[in-house]
């Protein structure tokens, strides 16, 4: 028998506004239309997701970040969402889903999605199915395509792109899928991303920025343009306990049954206890807890989107590679009108000399420099004679600047300090730990996470150094 509507209500969630009106409900018209009427979380997600922004008529969220336990019905919502999207929006749509792997988005695809929606009375709108490598792709007859893309950096390019599901974000070690989505999106009316996943391990350095974000939003209350839903049980929880089940699995009671779940955690409790937490009770294993050396609490609150640098103000810019020489990343740093400290990430790709030097010209002649250009130490030292052939004045900074640097920019975060809130340099503070040193600590260069965005923005900071120093009152009353 069905539990009460939200008897198993999310552990961290963006709270439904009445004052927005919602398509939730026509979205669930279309769930149920494929065979299993939503379940309560499941209406909650799309009552949220589906919110209308009075001031536009459109879809006020443009990003869906969902965590839910395994077999909690999350394909049976995508697909959902996916259908009304092809026909509730006013003309043709392009959707695309995207899993660990090609193959694996693949294989679900064929196998679940597709034949589902054929068997459901949306069958005889579907134009034609098209299973050829590279070009999988489900036709609607209104002509609206719901298709699968690659994993990689080329995914979302050459089409415009309405709806995307990266399904299984655990996986992915960097936000490549989403920054090809995101141009693909930029000049549709109403585009959404969902990222939806189950907790990860050591190496979801994708996925965790997301969680430690949503997360301190869902607690403040200031969701902005995402919205953040997660069904988990707390990592002290008694994972034999049948309560603990109960309070994170919300499909217990309509697809999945206390038994099953008992005899799942009886068969895996002596050699697989952490793959039962993370995959059922959804909490993070493999040594990984969601904490960040810069608490992401402090790191929100100095995030400020509109914050800038006056343009008559010289900024510092510092340069740093990964360790492997394969990205790059350009960070700047100066004073605001108000002496807060500003820092940004102003390039950040793959590495390749022209490019980096191309940008790097580009941001002398257009703001004027306080200083030498940064070289943090490691891979990015090794350039300073291709940037002074440039013509490029450059400054490297040895192990002891670095290690004051970090504690700078620890020190003055969130009250010295302000962002604005780029998604590569959150992942890069979310995933970034210390490499303790006898007199201090530093970024530690080898983690999974890019931290390029983060040591570059540290150089900067370091570079405004006194500036910011002398920005600071004399005298304390």
């Amino acid at each position: 028998m069905p539990r009460p509507a939200l008897a198993c209500p999310p552990r961290f969630a963006t709270r439904r506004d009445p004052t927005r009106e919602t398509i939730g409900p026509k979205i669930a018209v279309a769930g149920g239309a494929l065979g299993t009427p939503f379940m309560p979380w499941q209406q909650l997600v799309a009552d949220v997701a589906g919110e209308i922004d009075p001031a536009t008529g459109r879809l006020y969220y443009s990003e869906i970040d969902l965590l839910t336990p395994r077999q909690s019905g999350k394909t049976t919502l995508e697909l959902g969402v996916s259908t009304h999207r092809a026909f509730g929006f006013g003309g043709p749509q392009n959707i695309v889903y995207t899993a660990q792997t090609r193959g694996k988005a693949r294989a679900k695809w064929a196998d679940e999605h597709v034949p589902a929606l054929q068997k459901s009375p949306f069958g005889r709108l579907i134009r034609g199915v098209r299973y050829s490598n590279d070009s999988e792709a489900l036709y609607w007859a209104n002509g609206s395509r719901y298709g699968i893309d690659a994993g990689n950096d080329a995914a979302g390019h050459g089409a415009t792109l309405d709806l995307a599901f990266t399904d299984e974000a655990w996986y992915e070690v960097d936000a490549t899928k989403e920054q090809a989505f995101r141009p693909a999106m930029i000049t549709r009316p109403e585009p959404q991303l969902w990222v939806v996943s189950t907790a990860g391990n050591r190496r979801s350095t994708y996925l965790k920025p997301k969680v430690t974000r949503g997360r301190a939003r869902s607690i403040d209350g200031q969701p902005g343009r995402v919205a953040y839903f997660e069904w988990s049980a707390p990592d002290d929880a008694d994972p034999s306990d049948p309560k603990t089940w109960l309070a994170c699995m919300p499909a217990i009671g309509y697809t999945v049954t206390l038994d099953a779940v008992a005899a799942t955690w009886d068969g895996m409790k002596d050699d697989n206890e952490d793959e039962f937490r993370r995959a059922f009770l959804n909490q993070w294993r493999d040594g990984v807890s969601i904490v960040q050396v810069i608490a992401v609490e402090d790191w929100m609150a100095a995030a400020d989107p509109a914050s800038v640098i006056p343009p008559d103000v010289p900024r510092w810019l510092a340069v740093d590679l990964t360790p492997d020489r394969s990205r790059a990343a350009i960070g700047a740093a100066g004073l605001r009108a108000d002496g807060l400290e500003h820092i940004e990430v102003v390039y950040h790709d793959r590495f390749r000399t022209s490019a980096l030097l191309g940008r790097l010209h580009q941001l002398k002649a257009t703001r004027p420099l306080a200083g030498p250009i940064i070289l943090t130490n490691g891979a990015a030292a090794e350039l300073r004679p291709d940037l002074e052939d440039e013509g490029l004045e450059c400054l490297v900074m040895s192990s002891g600047d670095m290690r004051t640097a970090c504690a700078q920019l620890y020190d003055r975060v969130p009250e010295r300090v302000r962002h604005i809130d780029q998604a590569a340099l959150n992942i890069a503070v979310a995933g970034a730990t210390k490499r303790e040193t006898d007199t201090g600590w530093t970024w530690n260069r080898r983690g999974d996470t890019d931290i390029c965005p983060l040591v570059s923005v540290t150089g900067a900071r370091w570079g405004l150094g006194s500036d910011g120093d002398d920005a600071e009152p004399d005298f304390y009353f």
